[in-house]
């Protein structure tokens, strides 16, 4: 059974709640209030958990937040090594706003981290008991890390022979790729915001496959939001299309997404099937409520609706 490792340097307890209307100035009475475990590493540890493959979170942790984000860990029955840190976990909220159908979101930027604290992180990601076969590096840098801890990360994947999967933006993205990564899933603003422009369909395949060409990734998986995904390779270039669903929740939509492709080439699935599989994890989140992510029977379920077109574009960099 392959073995997933995920890394997640900025991880929060994620707070869902629903109100009949939000309306300043006034006390709303909430319904909900359910609580998980949060973070883009966390979360793939999570889907990736629950398709069968076995899973490893590594993340710091402090104060209450932090040991009640560990249970939260545990109770998905996701392996955990959490770093003790002086700083309190972070809390996140989102707002489910009955009336209008909209959900607002409220993230904090996280703990300041210690420089022995997040060189404890890499320390640890360094000497797991067991070898993975994947090192899924994923969400944001909290203050006090520094913007090449990915590059960092990839090093250690290196050593352990794992493939390196990265989910991160700006600085941080940009210092990793002068490592080696596997695949990289910006989304659509990730991508222009490295690209420095705002890019068409086919701009964006170029900008994919400029990296790919220059050896700093093997594969680049752009999500689109509503509108699908593409999947970039030297081999060529894929758009995806899921089922026609309504949305209920978008929160973890990407992490579902990257969960079930992880997942998907761990099983020895192609880079297309795993593609598939992420589209269908992507699709399945969005369907659930809250905080809550996709779940393997409806990704599952999903898998069967994802439409999968080559793409003929040209003259690419």
């Amino acid at each position: 059974m392959p073995t997933i490792a995920t890394l997640t340097m900025n991880p929060a307890i994620d707070v869902s709640i629903a109100v009949d209307r939000i309306v300043p100035g006034v006390k709303m009475r909430c319904q909900g209030g359910s609580r998980d475990p949060g973070g883009g590493g966390v979360n793939v540890a999570r889907v990736v958990k629950r398709l069968g493959a076995e899973a490893v979170a590594v993340y710091p942790a402090g104060g209450e937040a932090g040991a009640q984000l560990r249970r939260l860990v545990a109770r998905e029955a996701v392996e955990s090594v959490a770093l003790p840190i002086a700083g309190e976990t972070r809390e996140d909220v989102t707002v489910f706003e009955a009336s209008s159908g909209s959900q607002y979101r409220f993230v904090l930027p996280g703990p300041h981290v210690q420089d022995l604290e997040w060189m404890a992180c890499l320390k640890a990601l360094a000497h797991l008991p067991t070898r993975p076969d994947v090192i899924c590096a994923s969400g944001s840098l909290p203050p006090g890390v520094p913007n090449d801890f990915y590059r960092r990360v990839a090093a250690i994947a290196e050593g352990y022979e794992a493939r390196f999967v990265l989910d991160a933006s700006g600085a941080p993205l940009k210092a990793a790729l002068d490592g080696h990564v596997h695949l990289i899933k910006p989304n659509l603003a990730e991508m222009r915001e490295y690209a420095g422009a705002t890019l068409d369909e086919t701009a964006l395949v170029h900008a994919c496959r400029k990296l790919i060409a220059e050896n700093r990734v093997e594969a680049v998986a752009l999500t689109l939001g509503a509108d699908g995904a593409l999947l970039v390779t030297a081999d060529g270039a894929w758009r995806a299309h899921g089922a026609a669903v309504t949305a209920v929740s978008t929160v973890g939509a990407g992490d579902s997404f990257l969960g079930g492709m992880i997942w998907a080439q761990a099983e020895g699935h192609s880079w297309l099937e795993a593609f598939r599989y992420g589209v269908a994890a992507g699709t399945a989140a969005v369907l659930a409520a809250g905080t809550e992510l996709a779940h393997a029977a409806e990704i599952h379920r999903q898998w069967a609706g994802v439409e999968i077109a080559p793409l003929a574009v040209e003259n690419a960099a």
